[in-house]
């Protein structure tokens, strides 16, 4: 993981370079969250890599130190908008929310793959830029960490879909739960297999 594209964007005169990311595209269930980070070049966390990459534990610590030495901004469009207005869309508010919510204004940002939002600022999309530009893998921990703690608060009210451990996703366990138990208020109705009624489980 390195630094040198935000350096490459500081010596072009940009004041204020942002990295962003997104979480929770695929699940049955929860919000899509995002995150925006502002690394200090001065003062950036070691072991920096792509969240899906990392243990739980690293992501934990790795998420206080970012939280501590950066400008961070996050971000999540609830499940209920994600069906209303489909999972891209919703992925894109998120980041134009999440650069919103920073507490300074970025002038360049690098965002995760190649369907970057429409932001107020110049943009540069990275295919797998979470695995290769230090702060879009620092907006993929901060935007995991968050979710996933979403999650398991949710999977304390409603146990029986194990979204604790799957976070959402459709695993065995999650899809059998769906046949027997039925989806809870916070299942995303518009997603395969629940469109279908379940008909396929």
């Amino acid at each position: 993981m390195n630094l040198k594209r935000e350096r490459h964007y500081r010596k072009l005169g940009y004041a204020c370079v942002a990295g962003l990311d997104e979480v929770g595209r695929g699940p049955l269930a929860g919000p899509v969250v995002s995150a925006a980070v502002v690394l200090d070049l001065k003062n950036v966390p070691k072991g920096l890599a792509d969240s899906k990459v990392l243990s739980g534990e690293k992501r934990e610590a790795l998420f206080a130190e970012i939280l501590a030495s950066a400008h961070v901004g996050i971000a999540s469009i609830a499940h209920a908008d994600v069906d209303s207005i489909n999972i891209r869309q919703a992925s894109l508010r998120a980041m134009c929310r999440a650069l919103a919510a920073l507490p300074c204004t970025p002038d360049m940002a690098l965002v995760d793959g190649n369907d970057p939002p429409d932001l107020p600022c110049h943009v540069e999309a990275i295919i797998k830029g979470d695995a290769k530009i230090a702060s879009i893998a620092a907006a993929s921990i901060v935007a995991k960490v968050v979710r996933d703690r979403l999650m398991v608060r949710l999977g304390a009210i409603y146990p029986v879909y194990g979204f604790a451990t799957n976070a959402g996703y459709g695993t065995r366990t999650h899809l059998s739960a769906l046949a027997s138990d039925g989806p809870c208020p916070f299942h995303r109705m518009t997603f395969s297999p629940l469109r279908q009624g379940l008909l396929d489980l």
